[in-house]
């Protein structure tokens, strides 16, 4: 509870309002249809979107292996509200490889290939024969980031900021 002049504000009640809010836009309802439902004028849920808004576009996703710095990468995946991302280590990824029996892995990709496919933009980072095989298995343009020629058996370092250039950059 706050105090603000003559008046006792629910700081939680505040946040809930807002979840609620968030929450019903992401399912397709309308400014007006949410403003109604929670009683507030349209102008406000516009603002608020506003307040919040990363990014404005489609939906972009990253992939990228073998990545030495995969933290980094997903830090500025989640500060610039990228919609999908995966990278691995060479480490990760043999252990994505090897944990899984043969249909569970081909399960898995044929899953990941048609959710990457309903994204707008794809960023792929990788050497340069898995960058024309990712992009051959979503059958979609995608942006090449080339960390070295195949086969790539050591992690890379990838600039965080050079990922997170290119994504300001893709703004549509």
């Amino acid at each position: 509870m706050l105090r603000i002049g003559e008046k006792i504000v629910n700081r939680q009640k505040i946040h809930q309002t807002i979840d609620s809010i968030l929450e019903m836009r992401c399912n397709g309802l309308s400014q007006i249809e949410v403003a109604q439902q929670i009683g507030v004028d349209r102008t406000f849920i516009s603002r608020l979107e506003t307040l919040g808004e990363i990014r404005k576009g489609g939906r972009i996703a990253i992939i990228g292996f073998p990545i030495k710095n995969c933290d980094e990468i997903y830090a500025v995946a989640r500060q610039e509200g990228i919609d999908f991302c995966l990278v691995l280590s060479e480490q990760e990824r043999w252990d994505f490889v090897q944990t899984k029996s043969g249909i569970e892995l081909f399960n898995t990709i044929v899953d990941m290939c048609a959710n990457v496919r309903k994204h707008d933009i794809v960023i792929i980072i990788g050497s340069n024969m898995r960058i024309k095989l990712i992009e051959a298995l979503i059958d979609k343009p995608v942006i090449s980031v080339q960390i070295g020629e195949s086969p790539i058996e050591e992690d890379k370092y990838v600039d965080p900021e050079d990922i997170r250039n290119l994504v300001r950059q893709l703004r549509f």
